[in-house]
């Protein structure tokens, strides 16, 4: 590495997670820092120095990446509340050069390094790929939005360029998204699919052009005579479903609870599966109620391996034993190219008093949450709407410091929609997570509890609000084996009656 440095003029180098379209799941085989680490989740970047490589994770990572990562990486594992670019920052001389790549940076995020001696990078030195997609497999899915910006726009954003186009590609897994850019004005759309012919336009393009510093990488923004940044209304616009979007909605999670009903049957009535097997049935589980494809890698995770948050082996050598304990998290794209999210817990025979005890609590933490609206915490009782934030704080308080050895190290929740993570709305400690939850706003709600030593626990349905009030898309119901009634209050048992007791 320190040849590298050399060879590159820079005294650092930032390796990015994502690829060129700054896309939150890129494949591993386009994930610079994956290579770099051999660190597989779906977040935190790297940073080289001299003497060190630093991997940043998030409190779903930290174990993970303490197993995965390579001989001689140091995980700087980050706490709730941390920002990774700050503590980057804190290991940077500025007065020494840091290489950026600048085609897996946005804008925004490259000027929070300003006084920073910054080198950007034309090509990436780790990994320098992203996969080609044919743009003959789009599929008009959902009407064409009418949008007349102000301004000539330009939107870079691969899921708003899918929400104004109405199109859909199912040619790659894990993604109903359109791998293209666009330009909006007052007359016409003109989308690009090829990088080259869009770096032509740009350059060629004398007028103002308004673009969200957030979503552009920095080697498009460069090409731009007259950038104005403006925070993008089309991310907010399709955070707020239209009612045909939420009738989608709720035909795709009734598919979606079929084929995790069926998972359950099939762990119930199978012995010996290993958590591929079970991910392996759960997929062929998901094409046979329709699904065009998965919306993410689903998790399968056995015992000691759900208490990574965001696991991803799915091992073949990992066997649910009697009593073993096994979360699955998982959702699919249908027609509508919305991508559907829900996570649940099973036990293969007579659960331990202890798997019963996280497995209320969580729950617990759950209905409170997803009928915060009906009882206002604090945060929210001086105004006339409920947060993000609110729900978020609402479980924090039923599950931090209850149960010895377990924690809740990560956000309540997150927005769905084109993507499996959508903001707004997020249900987390953020500036984000303060806005209104608005209705017709879809959402997860994901409470959980984990310890290393043992097991985790996550129970997750996506949501939406109609008239203030929470709904769930998900009727899978919850696992009455696991439900101690005696840790429930005779408010919470009311709310549980709205859900099935398996």
């Amino acid at each position: 590495m320190k040849d590298l440095l050399k060879k590159l003029g820079v005294d650092y180098l930032l390796v990015n997670c994502t690829n060129e379209y700054l896309v939150e799941y890129p494949a591993l085989s386009e994930n610079a820092r994956y290579t770099l680490t051999g660190f597989s989740g779906s977040t935190g970047d790297a940073l080289v120095t001299e003497d060190n490589i630093y991997l940043f994770v998030d409190g779903r990572y930290h174990t993970q990446a303490d197993m995965e990562a390579k001989d001689g990486v140091t995980v700087v594992k980050l706490q709730l509340g941390q920002k990774q670019d700050e503590e980057i920052k804190k290991l940077v001389n500025p007065n020494k050069t840091l290489g950026v790549v600048s085609k897996k940076v946005s804008q925004c995020r490259l000027e929070r390094f300003k006084g920073f001696k910054i080198k950007l990078l034309d090509k990436d030195p780790i990994k320098d790929f992203t996969e080609p997609h044919d743009s003959s497999k789009y599929i008009q899915a959902m009407p064409k939005r009418d949008f007349t910006p102000q301004k000539p726009m330009f939107v870079s954003n691969l899921e708003e360029v899918s929400y104004l186009t109405g199109l859909r590609d199912f040619s790659s897994d894990c993604s109903s998204k359109i791998w293209a850019k666009l330009f909006v004005d007052n007359e016409k759309q003109i989308l690009f699919t090829a990088q080259r012919e869009c770096e032509k336009f740009l350059q060629e393009f004398d007028s103002e052009l308004v673009v969200d510093k957030t979503s552009i990488n920095a080697y498009d923004y460069s090409l731009i005579k007259n950038p104005i940044h403006k925070s993008s209304e089309i991310k907010f616009m399709k955070s707020v479903k239209s009612d045909d979007e939420i009738d989608a909605y709720k035909k795709a999670f009734a598919k979606t609870d079929k084929a995790v009903m069926a998972i359950r049957d099939f762990i119930e009535s199978n012995d010996n599966l290993s958590e591929y097997d079970i991910a392996k049935r759960l997929r062929e589980e998901f094409i046979k109620y329709g699904a065009k494809s998965l919306s993410f890698n689903s998790i399968v995770a056995v015992d000691k391996n759900s208490a990574l948050a965001h696991y991803a082996k799915n091992s073949k050598d990992v066997i649910l034993k009697e009593g073993s304990l096994v979360l699955i998290d998982c959702g699919a794209y249908y027609e509508s190219g919305l991508a559907t999210d829900i996570t649940r817990v099973f036990v293969k025979g007579k659960p331990s008093d202890l798997q019963i005890e996280v497995y209320t609590t969580v729950l617990k933490a759950f209905l409170n949450a997803y009928n915060c609206h009906l009882t206002p915490v604090l945060s929210c009782k001086e105004r006339e709407y409920v947060a993000g934030f609110d729900l978020d704080q609402t479980a924090h308080s039923i599950l931090d410091g209850k149960i010895k050895g377990f924690t809740f190290g990560h956000g309540l929740g997150h927005g769905i929609g084109i993507n499996v993570h959508e903001a707004p709305p997020a249900l987390n400690q953020t500036e984000i997570a303060h806005t209104e939850i608005k209705d017709n706003m879809t959402f997860t709600i994901e409470p959980g509890l984990y310890n290393p030593e043992h097991f985790g626990i996550r129970l997750e349905n996506s949501c939406y609000m109609k008239y203030g009030i929470i709904h769930s898309f998900v009727k899978m119901g919850y696992e009455g084996k696991l439900i101690d009634y005696d840790l429930l209050n005779e408010q919470e048992k009311e709310w549980l009656e709205e859900f099935e007791i398996l």
